[in-house]
């Protein structure tokens, strides 16, 4: 037979194998969080400070490439590849910005970045970015091409920004002019 003193050991030790089980399991629950929202923000970490406007828009599309020695494309790779164009503002030390035009792919694992190219119009004029707009806010465009209006200064006091359109016409030509309104 078991004393009272016994049970009351065997008690308090299946207490404590409880309380420590519950405080493992915690811990693992919260390690697994936390790991799983470093993961989430992992990409966006990457994304430097100096980034100030980012607009995604307009479409491009591009025939699949034939290879040497072939008239016509090879069975199962016909098809074009297709893809939009991000346009980013990057704020430099001296205030001023420089512009970006980065082309992208869409692929089975998601966007993959084909070129990037720096306005040097803008970069040349020295400019101030107060905001970047797409022409339209509604979605991925049917047609090829890319309008977007970079709102700027030339000098920071300017009261009013002068708007700048950057167009890519359906054949991929780029024109960078002051927008007439």
């Amino acid at each position: 037979m078991v004393g009272q003193g016994a049970c009351r050991t065997i008690l308090q030790l299946m207490k404590m194998t409880m309380i420590k089980t519950f405080l493992a399991t915690t811990f693992l629950a919260v390690g697994i969080v936390w790991a799983q929202a470093q993961a989430q923000t992992s990409d966006i970490d990457t994304l430097p400070a100096s980034v100030i406007f980012v607009a995604s828009s307009g479409m491009w599309e591009q025939a699949a490439k034939v290879p040497e020695g072939t008239t016509a494309p090879q069975t199962g790779g016909g098809e074009p590849t297709r893809g939009y164009y991000k346009v980013v503002a990057v704020r430099q030390g001296d205030g001023t910005a420089k512009i970006y035009l980065q082309q992208l792919a869409y692929t089975a694992k998601g966007p993959s970045l084909v070129e990037t190219v720096e306005l040097e119009e803008f970069t040349q004029m020295k400019v101030y970015v107060t905001d970047i707009r797409p022409e339209s806010s509604s979605g991925a465009s049917d047609t090829p091409g890319l309008f977007v209006t970079v709102h700027l200064k030339t000098d920071p006091t300017q009261k009013e920004a002068d708007a700048w359109t950057v167009l890519i016409d359906e054949l991929g030509d780029m024109k960078i002019e002051k927008a007439s309104n």
